[in-house]
């Protein structure tokens, strides 16, 4: 029997990079990279973040950023005269699919413009996948240039992609060599509510950590030290952990709670803390570098993270910080929302609460707090959990696996 050649060279498709709060996208690219895979990346936005993480820096010299709109039209112009019925027929079904929205249409149309800004260099890189986080814009670009390219694409879709916005998604998990999505409950909701190819199609495949950056340090912890990371958000259910904070307090539950992240967010939390008298008792971060994470990670009693399902729909997906958290031995409290359960297993690997449900939450951080014996269980079965199941270069090579079978299928 012939073994499937390895892969060489393939193409990844995104919204933003570098982009601060999607690490898992590096540590996926810079696991293939180890793995021998030349990996390059298109950007469909210009670069535009203050913080640029240590790790997504160092990828930098592979990234392909939009140029001109006259260039992204010229590319357009040359993939017409190379294949116009393949062109047309993808502008056709993106229009088609998205003129309901106008917003989502322009926006769609500029994701497909500066897909094809890169055919020539495209060609002359010649990448045997082409694959794209998140089933918005950046699968948009990426399935356009298959169809173009006759090469074959795959996508990871997350939460908002799945939840808020699905565009042409039926059609992309259809098109699509592989399709990867990050949790079961994803899985099941796209098949109950998109499509039955869903069921059979989807390939669940997590978004892991580095252990090796993340080393297991149950012990040494600052007491009574709370922490939390995330976008300043309504999905991270931050004005919940607030509430619950100002109940640990109202207990006489000694304290400090450490918030990371920057949002639209912010005023208000800051607001909600002062109003309820425990302003002094939290401190407001901001984003901040993945080694300051790390550290404070390290450092912490306790990680707590209240998912909730926004107005809208929209919910995490499993956030990585829970993964990080569990993985250096810090005992973490979440919710019962999306794919979290899957992750973090009521008793065995952390607490879980009800969304939405601030003494819920409150008895759940008090008992960790308070309770030696099961914060030792907890993290250890964490940290075995993440090995076995969100290791990140374990799922890279299981994606990297799929992408050699697509790579030498024809």
């Amino acid at each position: 029997m012939t073994a499937t050649p390895p892969l060489q060279r393939a193409v990844y498709v995104v919204s933003l990079f570098p982009c601060w709060s999607e690490t898992f996208i590096v540590r996926e690219i810079a696991a293939l990279i180890e793995n021998g895979v030349d990996v390059r990346i298109i950007s469909l936005k210009k670069p535009s973040e203050t913080l640029v993480q240590a790790d997504a820096q160092a990828l930098m010299d592979r990234v392909r950023h939009p140029g001109s709109p006259l260039q992204a039209l010229a590319g357009a112009a040359k993939a017409f005269l190379r294949n116009p019925g393949a062109v047309l027929s993808t502008l056709a079904t993106v229009v088609a699919g998205t003129w309901r929205s106008p917003a989502v249409l322009a926006k769609s149309l500029a994701a497909w413009l500066r897909g094809l800004e890169h055919i020539d260099w495209l060609r002359d890189f010649g990448p045997q996948v082409l694959h794209a986080h998140w089933a918005t814009y950046p699968s948009t670009a990426a399935w356009t240039l298959s169809r173009v390219l006759r090469i074959p694409f795959g996508f990871t879709c997350h939460a908002h992609d799945i939840f808020i916005e699905r565009q042409l998604i039926a059609r992309k998990i259809q098109d699509a060599a592989v399709a990867v999505t990050i949790s079961r409950f994803n899985v099941d909701w796209l098949s109950n509510r998109e499509t039955a190819q869903a069921r059979d199609k989807l390939q669940v495949i997590h978004c892991g950590v580095d252990l090796r950056a993340n080393p297991w340090q149950p012990d040494g912890r600052a007491p009574l030290q709370i922490l939390t990371v995330g976008r300043l958000d309504p999905i991270k259910g931050f004005a919940t952990l607030v509430e619950a904070l100002a109940l640990l307090a109202a207990r006489g539950v000694d304290f400090h709670c450490r918030l990371l992240g920057s949002g639209p967010l912010d005023a208000d939390l800051r607001a909600l803390a002062q109003a309820r008298g425990v302003a002094e008792r939290i401190e407001f971060c901001g984003a901040q570098p993945q080694d300051v994470v790390r550290r404070w990670m390290g450092e912490a009693s306790l990680f707590v993270l209240p998912s909730e399902v926004a107005p809208d729909g929209n919910r995490d997906g499993i956030p990585v910080a829970l993964m990080e958290a569990m993985a250096t031995g810090c005992p973490v409290v979440s919710t019962r929302v999306s794919g979290i359960p899957e992750l973090v297993e009521h008793e065995a690997s952390g607490l879980l609460v009800d969304e939405k449900q601030p003494a819920a939450l409150a008895d759940a951080m008090q008992r960790l707090l308070e309770d030696a014996a099961l914060r030792q269980r907890v993290v250890g079965g964490a940290r075995e959990k993440v090995e076995r199941e969100f290791d990140a270069r374990k799922e890279a090579r299981r994606l990297q696996d799929l992408m050699e079978g697509i790579a030498h299928a024809t």
